[in-house]
C-alpha cells in the first residue's frame, strides 16, 4: 500500500510517497499560496497512491486539499486524535499544530526519546517528547526569515538581506551587521530556549532540527545533535501505517 504524504505548511507544501517500510524517492514541493485543483492535477497526474495522509496548519488550503482528495481515496488529516504512538500531556491538545504532532511521531522510531524537535520554518517551534513517551508541550518563536525581514519592512534605510554565515561578529557593512544580528542572535535564542527546556525535562534528550533554516542555524549550535529534513514526512508515514493498515 502506498500513501501520499502532504506537509501543508505556511510557506511551502511538501509532497512525498511512502509505504509501511520507508519514504519513497518521489518528492515534490508547491508554494502553499499556489495550491489549487489545477496545480494538484498537474503535480499528481502520473502519481499512483492508495490513500492520503495530511498535516496542515493552513485552514484555507486544508479545505482545498480535503475537497480535492475526499472522493478519490481514503483520506486522513493528522490531529491529536490520530494514533500517534505516544500519549499527550497537554491541557488543550486540539491546539497543537498538526506539523508539530507529525514531527513528534517521527522522532519516536527515527531517533528515540526523550527528545526536543526544533522546526525552523516560518515560525520556529520546539516540541518536547518525554521518555514515557508523551507529547509535553513546547515553544513557538518567530522564524529566522520573519525576524530578519522585519527590519527592512519597518526601517527606511535597512535592506532585505540574504541569510548566510557571517565571517566575523563585528559587522563591517550594513548587510554584514544585519547578518550577524540575524544568525548569531538567532542561535542565541535557540541556545537559551534549549537550556531552559533541558532544566525541566528529565533525562538526556535527543535534540533534532528540521525545516528550511535548520542546517544554517545548527552549524553553530552544538546542542543540536541531528539535522533531519525528513522527520515530518516520516512522522506522517508512521501515523499512516496505523490508520490505513
Amino acid at each position: 500500500m502506498i500513501w501520499l504524504l502532504i506537509d501543508n505548511s505556511n510557506t511551502r507544501t511538501k509532497f512525498a510517497l511512502g509505504n509501511a517500510e520507508c519514504l519513497l524517492s518521489w518528492r515534490e514541493v508547491l508554494m502553499t499560496d499556489e495550491i489549487s485543483f489545477e496545480t494538484l492535477d498537474s503535480l499528481l497526474e502520473n502519481i499512483v497512491y492508495d490513500a492520503v495522509m495530511i498535516c496542515s496548519v493552513v485552514p484555507l488550503k486544508a479545505a482545498i486539499l480535503n475537497s480535492y482528495f475526499f472522493s478519490r481515496c481514503p483520506l486522513h488529516f493528522l490531529s491529536h486524535l490520530s494514533p500517534l504512538g505516544m500519549g499527550i500531556d497537554y491541557p488543550n491538545p486540539e491546539q497543537i499544530g498538526a506539523d508539530r504532532l507529525a514531527n513528534s511521531a517521527g522522532v519516536l522510531s527515527r531517533h528515540g526519546v526523550p527528545a526536543i524537535i526544533i522546526d525552523f520554518g516560518t515560525a520556529v517551534t520546539f516540541d518536547v517528547i518525554s521518555a514515557e513517551p508523551a507529547y509535553c508541550g513546547g515553544v513557538i518563536a518567530p522564524g529566522l526569515g520573519a525576524m530578519s525581514g522585519y527590519l527592512s519592512k519597518k526601517t527606511a534605510l535597512l535592506p532585505v538581506i540574504e541569510l548566510s554565515e557571517p565571517c566575523s561578529a563585528i559587522g563591517k557593512s550594513t548587510v554584514h551587521a544585519m547578518q550577524v544580528g540575524a544568525i548569531f542572535g538567532y542561535r542565541g535564542l535557540v541556545k537559551e530556549i534549549l537550556a531552559r527546556i533541558c532544566q525541566e525535562l528529565p533525562g538526556q534528550p535527543w535534540i533534532v532540527a528540521t525545516g528550511g533554516d535548520a542546517v544554517l542555524i545548527a552549524h553553530g549550535v552544538s546542542e543540536i545533535s541531528i539535522v533531519d529534513p525528513d522527520i515530518t514526512l516520516d512522522g506522517l508515514r508512521q501515523v499512516a501505517a496505523r490508520v490505513f493498515l
